[in-house]
């Protein structure tokens, strides 16, 4: 039977993602209210620029003062789509503190204090959902706290920035330098003015941090996860990648160690085979590959980011918990039970690929060979290219660890034959 009273849902933010929000709730109205058991109102929507016309939207519900309307009392879901860190935090946990439940797509609050605010919606019996944190529109975050509650995660590896995968691909595709690529997309509307979130890492970092916490049961902070930018991928590195047989993808990476004792979780350029499924996500997509001990491997694809995909991820949220407040229970919450530690990122073990400029002469090759067998790195394969005096070598390695690379690359530079390390890479995805 369906319940007539509405549930009342506050939106505190009204940009691309919120604008898109209001709107599906507007036009879907009636299905939302059969899928949920009863009608869901728009009751505020909380801005920074009040005069700005908001088509679909009724004037009177918009507000300059977030804090009033979490604190209604009748509000029983808040929306929040207005990102960073304050006021987020203090308007999502006044919230919980006044009776609602929480959809957020606050992917660096959550990363920095999901904790925090996972605790506070506990205390006070409410739900906090955010599928829309990570990967726009990719059914994920559910499927990793609930269809994969019952397996054992090792590993999840993704693309889970459009704006870096938009940059790489057209690197790939073209031939094109990283400037060229990035002016592109900020013209497509890809980038932001300030791409720096985004090109170093910052934001995959955040989505990072939330799926490891979620896949191995641990708290993961932002400040756990390693970090590394793709500003300084090249031309040349593409080049090599072809050469074996690769692509290069920004990578977000979350791994128990082989022994089970331990998780690490990163995110930085590395050279993929073109075997594997995530070499062929191109353009501004997002795609997530789970490696777990029974369902085996599975991969989520998608519109990881843009208005109208992220606002169904949201959407996706606001339904389950509407059906929650009508059956007076809550979902999932933190799990962090296994609280393993997270290793540093010298302890992970992977391929390298790094390119030398070294003295075109006889001996080069033993002299960097000797190198690596000192610093106990295993070589797989190597090819050198010489002229005028000068050559390049590329080496490539077995697995080893990134404290033993960071040793051997240091001993390198130190040998008078060696001009300079052009580049390393890390090679994943075997």
């Amino acid at each position: 039977m369906m319940r007539t009273r509405p549930l009342k849902v506050a939106l505190l933010g009204c940009g691309v993602v919120g604008s898109e929000v209001a709107r599906i709730m507007t036009t879907h109205a009636d299905d939302l209210a059969a899928r949920i058991g009863a009608p869901v109102e728009l009751a505020g929507v909380a801005v920074r620029r009040p005069s700005r016309v908001r088509e679909g939207i009724d004037p009177a519900l918009v507000t300059t003062d977030a804090t009033a309307l979490v604190k209604r009392g009748d509000i029983d879901v808040v929306v929040e789509v207005i990102g960073g860190i304050e006021p987020a935090r203090t308007l999502i946990t006044t919230a919980f503190e006044h009776g609602a439940s929480v959809v957020s797509a606050n992917k660096a609050l959550l990363a920095q204090d999901g904790a925090a605010l996972h605790a506070a919606a506990g205390e006070h019996g409410r739900d906090l959902y955010y599928e829309a944190a990570v990967a726009g529109a990719i059914p994920l975050i559910r499927p990793l706290r609930e269809s994969l509650a019952g397996d054992k995660i090792n590993r999840v590896m993704g693309i889970v920035n459009g704006t870096t995968n938009f940059i790489l691909d057209k690197m790939d595709s073209t031939g094109a330098g990283y400037q060229e690529a990035l002016d592109e997309a900020t013209a497509l509307g890809y980038a932001e003015a300030d791409p720096t979130a985004d090109v170093e890492g910052f934001d995959a970092a955040a989505k990072a941090a939330i799926l490891a916490g979620i896949a191995f049961h641990t708290r993961v902070r932002l400040d756990d996860v390693y970090r590394e930018g793709m500003t300084e991928v090249t031309a040349a590195d593409f080049a090599s990648a072809k050469e074996m047989g690769c692509t290069i993808k920004l990578l977000a990476i979350c791994e128990r160690a082989a022994d089970g004792a331990s998780v690490t979780a990163r995110v930085h350029p590395a050279m993929i085979p073109l075997t594997h499924p995530l070499s062929s996500v191109r353009g501004a997509y997002n795609a997530v590959f789970v490696e777990s001990d029974a369902a085996g491997q599975l991969m989520f694809y998608g519109p990881g980011a843009g208005g109208a995909p992220t606002a169904s991820a949201v959407l996706g949220d606001l339904v389950a918990v509407c059906r929650n407040r009508l059956s007076g229970a809550t979902g999932p919450g933190e799990s962090a039970y296994a609280a393993l530690p997270v290793s540093p990122m010298g302890d992970v073990v992977t391929r390298y690929h790094i390119s030398l400029d070294v003295a075109d002469k006889p001996g080069v090759l033993a002299q960097v060979a000797t190198v690596f067998a000192e610093h106990g790195v295993s070589i797989d394969t190597v090819r050198q290219q010489g002229k005028d005096g000068e050559a390049s070598l590329v080496v490539v390695t077995h697995r080893a660890s990134d404290a033993s690379l960071t040793g051997t690359v240091e001993a390198l530079r130190k040998l008078d034959t060696v001009r300079g390390v052009a580049s390393i890479m890390r090679v994943e995805g075997e």
